[in-house]
């Protein structure tokens, strides 16, 4: 590599709102994230319905799903 022309290169500490914390390398020294694998529903099979203005019972009481 040639010199001079790279930024710098930290270890880095990737931040989730969940609390997780991962140490990596990077060209930032910190990273915030708002979701990780410790906390994706497609990882941890529970999955989370956000519901703006019932929209999800609306749907629900359409196709006559419980």
């Amino acid at each position: 590599m040639k010199k001079g022309i790279h930024p710098p290169y930290y270890d880095a500490i990737i931040r989730c709102v969940c609390g997780a914390e991962y140490r990596t390398r990077s060209t930032v020294k910190e990273i915030h994230v708002e979701i990780c694998s410790a906390c994706h529903p497609f990882y941890t099979g529970k999955q989370k319905l956000v519901d703006t203005a019932g929209r999800v019972d609306k749907f629900r009481r359409k196709y006559k799903m419980k």
